[in-house]
């Protein structure tokens, strides 16, 4: 099973202040492994499938709720119409420790287009304080024709850094 999305009305031209994006929500309590916060805070990687008409950059975004801090990479969609395996690591988070509860504490974003007020900064590849114009730089619009289609699958997050020959298995 994977998630798709299809464009059924083009928008070749962002409004400045319109972001759309794919979202995962986590509860605090199913990130104790990662201690954020800590000395000991450990990586992010996240996993997935992408089958994306559009090539080109696509961003991948981590936003920590609990306090509004982010950061975001950057992944690149090599042939049209393909599934692709993407690994994308994010860096340890010693600042804003999460409490155990069933709050949401971390959202994982798959950007599908961005305006200017959402790419007119660089963008920010180590844990900071929200920024809006560094979340999404260089995004590439996956609403600009209604041929595109924009599809995710097997969505994994893990505790370390991993590439494609490293990952754990997939377990759920």
């Amino acid at each position: 099973r994977a998630l798709k999305i299809t464009c059924t009305t083009a928008d070749s031209s962002i409004a400045s202040a319109v972001a759309e994006h794919v979202e995962y929500k986590f509860e605090k309590q199913d990130l104790k492994l990662f201690r954020k916060g800590s000395s000991g805070a450990q990586k992010f990687t996240v996993a997935f499938w992408i089958y994306a008409t559009k090539t080109g950059t696509h961003i991948l975004e981590l936003q920590d709720n609990g306090n509004s801090r982010h950061c975001s990479a950057a992944y690149t969609v090599s042939s049209s119409n393909t599934w692709e395996h993407k690994v994308v690591s994010f860096p340890a988070d010693t600042t804003g420790g999460w409490t155990p509860n069933n709050q949401n504490g971390l959202d994982i974003r798959w950007y599908l287009t961005a305006g200017s007020d959402y790419t007119s900064g660089s963008l920010q590849t180590a844990w900071g304080g929200n920024t809006t114009t560094a979340r999404a730089e260089n995004q590439v619009n996956n609403a600009d024709s209604t041929s595109n289609i924009w599809m995710l699958t097997g969505v994994q997050l893990e505790v370390g850094e991993y590439d494609s020959d490293t990952l754990p298995s997939f377990q759920h």
